[in-house]
């Protein structure tokens, strides 16, 4: 069964490829998948939860090189469905 991604957010596999008024970020507890979502999301409480999360884990320093997002592929993928509304 496929999981169908909301066209808000995609994988992105490339640094190169992020669009003006979106931003990268890398989600996962072991495998880091990176996606590439809204700056508006960066707004919304539930995505902030999500950051503060992150800050308290990785302290904004992560050897991925950008924003690490500690929760697995599918919260994510359900919180920025409901964003996304």
């Amino acid at each position: 069964m496929a999981i169908r991604m909301p066209r808000i957010i995609k994988k992105s596999s490339t640094s190169g490829d992020v669009p003006k008024g979106y931003f990268a970020v890398y989600v996962g507890e072991k495998q880091m998948k990176r996606y590439v979502i809204p700056v508006s999301f960066l707004n919304q409480p539930l995505f902030q939860d999500l950051l503060s999360q992150a800050e308290e884990e990785f302290s904004f320093d992560h050897p991925m090189g950008g924003l690490t997002i500690p929760c697995c592929e599918n919260v994510f993928i359900d919180l920025t469905s409901r964003l996304r509304k």
